[in-house]
């Protein structure tokens, strides 16, 4: 039983950090994703999405969940639903944060709605957050979180849709276990589905290690940086469709969309559907 009049009580709550963008997590992240770059230096910019390894809460561990994240019902509603899944996002990019800056994350708890879907209950919770470096607001996001049951073995999988065809890029990613911790020590993100192969497929059902959603968003922005290495991203918006898994490569894939000034970014899993889809909009 989902009693959203109490998790609404949540709406409203905000939560602060700060923290300081040195050139080692900047290098770091870089390494992460193969990158090639020359040695991060004082004043350099940030590219998109990097912000996520930024601002992140640290939580004592004694406060620590069964799932690896902080235990339910501190800044975040204590929705009682064991799976808890980073659905998507929008982003508005206003100026770059820089190595060196003093970086502070505002962030509030802007909604709780819950819906009755196929599977069962969800609950939807949308947290907006604003980036600022040195010279002010630098990234606005508006953040939506899922929870929902674990699936009933005996009903019918939800039918996946296949991914487009057409794309002018294209990057093979190979998942496994040292990737996913990369990111999650990068992001101090504790959340055991990434990490804990034991937990993930006994506990909650999954056949291997799920890939982070913000990581393969990352790694789209990634894909249109080095396609379009002079391009500059005004506003990104991605919507995960289905989990990528450590058992099997992906594909990043885009092209330019018939509007001008965007581009369609999306990823096909090993079986030809769609994980991921997302539009970035150019300055």
């Amino acid at each position: 039983m989902i009693d959203l009049e109490h998790l609404r009580k949540w709406v409203g709550r905000t939560e602060q950090a700060e923290d300081v963008l040195t050139a080692w997590k900047t290098g770091a992240f870089a390494a992460l994703l193969d990158r090639d770059d020359p040695l991060p230096q004082p004043g350099d910019p940030l590219p998109p999405l990097w912000h996520w390894m930024l601002c992140v809460p640290y939580v004592r561990q004694s406060a620590i969940g069964q799932d690896g994240h902080a235990a339910r019902g501190g800044f975040l509603p204590p929705v009682p639903l064991p799976r808890r899944m980073w659905a998507g996002g929008r982003l508005e990019f206003l100026q770059p944060l820089r190595v060196g800056e003093t970086v502070t994350r505002r962030s509030e708890v802007a909604s709780v709605d819950h819906k009755s879907g196929r599977s069962g209950d969800l609950v939807f919770v949308l947290v907006k957050h604003e980036y600022s470096g040195a010279h002010g607001p630098a990234v606005r996001e508006e953040h939506d979180i899922v929870y929902r049951p674990l699936p009933d073995p005996a009903a019918p999988a939800p039918a996946p849709t296949p991914a487009p065809e057409g794309a002018q890029w294209e990057r093979e990613i190979v998942p496994d276990s040292v990737l996913l911790f990369r990111y999650s020590a990068l992001t101090f993100n504790g959340h055991r589905i990434h990490y804990d192969r034991r937990y993930v497929t006994e506990e909650e059902g999954y056949p291997g290690l799920v890939v982070h959603g913000p990581m393969i968003a990352t790694m789209l922005v990634d894909l249109l940086r080095r396609s379009m290495p002079h391009a500059k991203l005004a506003r990104f918006e991605f919507r995960a469709m289905r989990p990528v898994f450590d058992i099997a490569p992906f594909r990043l894939c885009g092209r330019p969309a018939t509007e001008p000034g965007k581009a369609d970014l999306w990823v096909r899993d090993a079986d030809g559907y769609l994980a991921m889809q997302a539009t970035a909009t150019l300055a």
